[in-house]
């Protein structure tokens, strides 16, 4: 009798309802040779395989290679546990240090290559170093109390000590162990933290990307089991069926490894991004929402803070702290839609680190409404436009307003369509919400689709200018940042527009 076929979710694949469109498998960020197979044998592509959308650049994707049976890195899962990490703190600073927590099973050695993401001659990252040989342990089961899933009992497996000379940037730490399974985690080396003041010193860049570590949590899964994990979306029945939001976890931890590969949900919009902003030499700095949140960072420092990822699940003190940075002169660029849709609190963990509990009881049991425009604050008052739904099948955004300096040097047209880029999730504007104040502004996009019903719906990309003279941009689609660095869709028509944005906002007086 052959061996037991292996369900869904026991492969590691996300069994996330809500999908990313753009969906990389476990490697989004690593353009080299080397390829992942999954416990079938079955090789697990970074990139979804089809040929370039029209008027699109760049490299055509390269065939996915044949399957192979053996031999070569192997993804871990969350069942078997072959291998799966997290780090205890959030994002770090050169000269501080990042401790991972790591679960080892069956016990042996293993090692782990840290990689930087950027663009790096086309690679998509560059390995920075690797850590001696570690020895691996099977670390206690995760704790659940309420759908909350805690590993923050996993002893200490590694500290990562960052040197000075390290650069800002978004990290990704490969866990090999010595019979070849694989998995990753996520870290943020951010600006130095100003002596005695809690607050970054005088800034580094001119752009200060935010990383939505957040929202990533919030869709987390861990453990993928089929029994265990939940996250603010599902949790699991008695038979390993997924069950919906109503029944679904109200906190969960960051302390705990992301399901499957290791790699947040919609994690690749953010590298997109990072990679074609590094290839064209934008002056970048970097930091997590969580780091918006503590006031661990001064956004009035920089001439723009650049979301370049589904950013759904904003704190109070995220919001305050973004809102008195436009009204300090600094631009805000939302690339992604859907954004700050969902109100959340941040709370310790059970042994009193900050920041590691992340709430969010949306309609469910009393308590105040979780959604912003239901507390009279709904986000078109920040971003412009707010959102709208769920896009089933790509869209063509349609230009509009092409004599504007966005579209300048686009080759774009009123009325052109840029095609598959309205995608995922869509935002518009709401003629019945209040705008933010605005010395003027413009919508660049009115682009027709239609939602899960067949019911006619559209998407609008704005750009406003509020009074302290800050450009607030909003793209209102998925698709933004993957057309910017993504084989298979990239457009230059969004390469362009987004550098006219940017260097307009970088412009020094």
């Amino acid at each position: 009798m052959g061996p037991e076929p292996i369900r869904r979710w026991e492969s590691g694949a996300l069994a996330h309802a809500v999908t990313d469109p753009f969906g990389q498998g476990p490697l989004p960020w690593l353009r080299g040779a080397e390829h992942y197979f999954d416990d079938t044998g079955q090789v697990v592509p970074w990139y979804v395989d089809h040929a370039p959308a029209p008027g699109a650049t760049g490299p055509t994707p390269r065939p996915v290679p044949a399957p192979r049976a053996a031999g070569g890195p192997r993804t871990a899962d969350d069942v078997r546990r072959q291998i799966k990490g997290f780090t205890g703190t959030g994002a770090a600073a050169p000269g501080e240090a990042i401790d991972f927590h790591i679960t080892v099973d069956p016990p042996q050695q293993f090692s782990v290559d840290i990689y930087r993401i950027g663009h790096y001659s086309g690679d998509g990252a560059r390995k920075i170093t690797t850590s001696p040989r570690l020895s691996g342990i099977v670390q206690p089961p995760p704790l659940t109390a309420d759908r909350t899933v805690s590993c923050h009992h996993w002893w200490l497996s590694w500290r990562l000590q960052i040197p000075s000379y390290w650069n800002i940037g978004a990290y990704v730490a490969v866990l090999t162990t010595t019979d070849g399974y694989r998995s990753h985690v996520p870290f943020t080396v951010r600006d130095s933290v100003h002596p005695g003041t809690g607050a970054l010193g005088a800034p580094t860049a001119d752009l200060l990307v935010v990383l939505p570590d957040i929202t990533w949590q919030a869709y987390n899964l861990y453990p993928e089991d089929g029994r265990t994990g939940a996250s603010l979306y599902h949790a699991w029945d008695e038979h390993g069926g997924l069950l919906g939001e109503s029944e679904a976890a109200t906190t969960v931890s960051f302390d705990r490894p992301y399901a499957g590969a290791g790699l947040p949900l919609h994690v690749g919009h953010a590298y997109d991004f990072i990679r074609w902003a590094e290839r064209y030499g934008y002056d970048l700095a970097y930091a997590d929402t969580r780091d918006l949140h503590a006031g661990r960072i001064d956004p009035t420092r920089y001439r723009g803070l650049v979301f370049p990822g589904h950013d759904e699940y904003w704190s109070a003190a995220m919001r305050r702290t973004t809102e008195d940075a436009r009204e300090h002169g600094t631009s805000l660029v939302f690339l992604s839609a859907n954004t700050m849709y969902w109100q959340v609190d941040l709370g310790p963990s059970p042994s009193g680190v900050p920041d590691r509990l992340l709430t969010c009881r949306k309609r469910r049991g009393p308590g105040k409404a979780a959604l912003w425009r239901e507390i009279d604050a709904p986000e078109q008052q920040l971003i412009g436009i707010q959102y709208a739904g769920r896009v089933p099948e790509p869209h063509p955004l349609i230009v509009r307003n092409a004599d504007h300096w966005l579209w300048e040097a686009t080759g774009a047209h009123e009325g052109d369509e840029i095609d598959g880029l309205v995608a995922g999730e869509a935002d518009r504007y709401f003629p019945r919400t209040a705008l933010p104040e605005h010395r003027d502004r413009i919508l660049l996009a009115h682009s027709a689709y239609e939602d899960g019903e067949g019911t006619a719906r559209h998407q609008e990309t704005s750009l406003y200018r509020a009074p302290s003279g800050a450009l607030v941009f909003a793209s209102g689609t998925f698709a933004w940042s993957p057309a910017l660095d993504r084989p298979g869709h990239v457009d230059a028509r969004v390469q362009r527009a987004t550098a006219n944005l940017l260097d307009r906002i970088c412009k020094r007086d």
